[in-house]
């Protein structure tokens, strides 16, 4: 009969699990209004032991209510970065020691899992509606979007970045742990 662990034998296997980590993962949160996306968001990312969080335009607070009810406190876990206007978000996430990827549906963009998420590397999502602002996409080392097999053609922003998360993360285990 299969068990779900107990909170000792889930401490043991997380552990085991950070120890195999290699590389840095950062998130740019580029106008994603909704709170519930960002505190979901932000949940995946503490979950992923993202490093770094940058946010800019008009991006939901991490202290709004709706964001608070969705991450559960994950933004204790997080360091957090707001941008300005002023900002250029590009130079800042490069300065911070990371490559920007963009996460979009647009033209050159690659699948997913054939970028190279190795490394040091910033996710950036969009805008629900609108996606990826022209500064971060036209100055993003790369593009990527995620396959669809079925007739939707978009995913919530809140479940691509936690699908983009995952294969950063995972693509940063040695290949003998994946």
């Amino acid at each position: 009969m299969t068990r779900s662990l107990g909170s000792t034998d889930l401490k043991r296997l997380h552990r085991e699990w950070r120890r195999k980590a290699e590389g840095r993962v950062a998130l740019l949160l580029d106008s994603v209004a909704t709170p519930f996306n960002v505190g979901s968001i932000l949940r995946t990312a503490a979950a992923l032991r993202v490093e770094d969080v940058f946010s800019r335009g008009q991006t939901a607070d991490e202290h709004a209510a709706g964001t608070q009810k969705t991450a559960l406190g994950a933004q204790r876990y997080l360091t957090f970065h707001h941008l300005t206007e002023s900002d250029d978000p590009v130079a800042a996430i490069r300065a911070a020691g990371y490559r920007l990827i963009g996460v979009e549906l647009a033209d050159g963009a690659v699948p997913i899992h054939e970028a190279d998420l190795t490394g040091s590397v910033c996710l950036a999502v969009g805008h629900e509606d609108r996606g990826l602002s022209s500064v971060v996409a036209e100055g993003a080392d790369a593009l990527v979007f995620i396959p669809q097999l079925g007739r939707i053609g978009s995913l919530n922003v809140a479940t691509a970045a936690s699908i983009a998360l995952y294969e950063a993360r995972r693509q940063s285990w040695p290949s003998n742990s994946a």
